[in-house]
């Protein structure tokens, strides 16, 4: 096939533009911005699972406060009426003796019951403080995400830029190449990454290996206007006054 070299020439471009645009596609596939928000997001997550256990702790030892307090206030309840039938002078010896072992036993109960309420009491602060502090991580690591998101998305965003304007150059070199020329730089391109490239001293530019005297004799005396192609990775060889010829 015979295109004229100034043509030929263009699919170094196309080929750069494709290269820029296969880049592109990698880092928005492997974009660091992206794998920090989702390792950020696993982070809240499990933040939150935090917080909510505390929670939960909490709501079991407000349920045993209120369940204790409610037990001591019967016991003092029960001690006051038992005083003031003591202090009535009203009861007998043997009533007397009953409400006596009654209020002693009364006051032991009263005395364990408190030491439970002071012991889930102090539990409580502690389970207090651990969820004020999950409760900061969680708004730290939210503002951490907020931040890595908008980093995430102006990356994207510089992403899509860079890709609007190769596509737009991309498209700007297609319209400029024959069709045959194209089909065979984009099947090339297809099955081995690289359409075309520079020979530049005696190597391909595509696949780097280095052609053999004989051949690259017969490409110097091959015109100017016939495509060649690399013998080893079939790549589109283009000539120029870099080629060493």
């Amino acid at each position: 096939m015979n295109v004229d070299p100034s043509v030929q020439s263009k699919l170094l471009q196309l080929a750069g533009v494709d290269t820029e645009l296969a880049r592109l596609a990698h880092r928005r596939s492997t974009l660091p911005e992206q794998r920090e928000v989702e390792r950020l997001e696993a982070e809240r997550l499990a933040r939150k699972d935090a917080a909510v256990s505390v929670e939960i702790v909490l709501d079991d030892l407000d349920r045993d406060i209120k369940k204790l307090e409610g037990e001591v206030d019967a016991v003092r309840q029960r001690e006051a009426r038992d005083r003031k039938l003591l202090e009535g002078g009203t009861v007998g010896a043997k009533q007397l003796s009953e409400l006596q072992h009654e209020l002693s036993s009364l006051e032991r109960r009263q005395s364990v019951l408190e030491d439970e309420l002071l012991e889930v009491m102090e539990r409580r602060e502690a389970s207090q403080a651990d969820h004020d502090h999950a409760g900061a991580q969680l708004t730290q690591i939210e503002d951490e995400l907020i931040d890595a998101e908008r980093r995430r998305d102006d990356a994207v965003a510089d992403l899509a830029t860079a890709q609007q304007r190769c596509d737009v150059d991309r498209s700007a070199l297609v319209e400029q190449l024959p069709d045959e020329l194209l089909a065979i730089y984009e099947k090339q391109r297809e099955q081995r990454g690289v359409g075309a490239a520079l020979l530049q001293s005696r190597r391909c530019g595509a696949c780097r290996i280095e052609i053999d005297r004989g051949e690259i004799a017969r490409i110097a005396a091959t015109a100017a206007e016939v495509v060649v192609r690399c013998p080893e990775c079939g790549a589109i060889m283009v000539r120029t006054k870099e080629s060493g010829l």
